[in-house]
C-alpha cells in the first residue's frame, strides 16, 4: 500500500492495516500470547504477542499525547520524555513493561480504543492540518500518524504471520 498523502488515504490505511492485523490476532490461542518467541524490537531480544500489542498501544498513545500537547500549545518531547530517537529499543522495553500486567484480551481492547481515538483525531482534522504543513521537523501530522500506526500494524502483522506459520496456527 502506498504511503498516504491525504486524510482519506490515511484513514483507509489505518482501518485496512489494523483490520488485517486484528484478523490474524483473532486466531491466536490465548495461552500462547505471553510466550516470548517473536523477534523483539531490540537486537537480540525476544518478545511475546502481548509485548507486540503493548508496543502498538504505546506508540498509539504517544501519537495521542503529542496531538493533545500540540493542541494545548505545550512543548512535546519527541519521541517521549527521557528517550531519544536512537533509543527506540529502550522505549519498546518501556512499553512492554507498561502493559506487562494486562492479558491479551485487555490489550486488544486497549489497542482498539487507541485506534478509535486516533481515527477520531484524524476525522476532526482537515486535510490541510494533516498534510498541508510541517508538524514535526519536516514531517506533517498525517505522516507522523502514519509512521506510528498503519506502518507498524503492517510490520506487526508480518511478525504475527511468520510466528503463526512457525507454530502451524491457521
Amino acid at each position: 500500500m502506498p504511503v498516504p498523502t491525504n486524510k482519506e488515504e490515511l484513514l483507509n490505511a489505518i482501518i485496512a492495516n489494523y483490520g488485517r492485523l486484528k484478523k490474524d490476532l483473532d486466531t491466536i490461542p490465548f495461552e500462547l500470547t505471553s510466550i516470548k518467541e517473536l523477534e523483539g524490537h531490540s537486537k537480540g531480544t525476544l518478545m511475546s504477542i502481548n509485548d507486540l500489542m503493548a508496543y502498538l498501544i504505546g506508540w498509539g498513545e504517544l501519537v495521542l499525547q503529542w496531538n493533545k500537547k500540540r493542541e494545548n500549545n505545550e512543548p512535546v518531547d519527541f519521541p517521549e520524555t527521557g528517550y531519544q530517537w536512537n533509543e527506540l529499543g529502550k522505549l519498546a522495553q518501556k512499553f512492554y513493561e507498561d502493559y506487562r500486567n494486562d492479558d491479551f484480551a485487555c490489550l486488544i481492547q486497549k489497542l482498539d480504543k487507541t485506534v478509535e481515538d486516533i481515527l477520531s483525531i484524524i476525522n476532526r482534522k482537515t486535510n490541510e492540518e494533516l498534510y498541508g504543513k510541517s508538524w514535526y521537523e519536516k514531517w506533517t501530522l498525517g505522516r507522523m500518524i502514519q509512521l506510528n500506526t498503519s506502518s507498524p500494524y503492517t510490520n506487526a502483522r508480518g511478525r504475527v504471520r511468520r510466528w503463526k506459520k512457525s507454530r502451524n496456527i491457521k
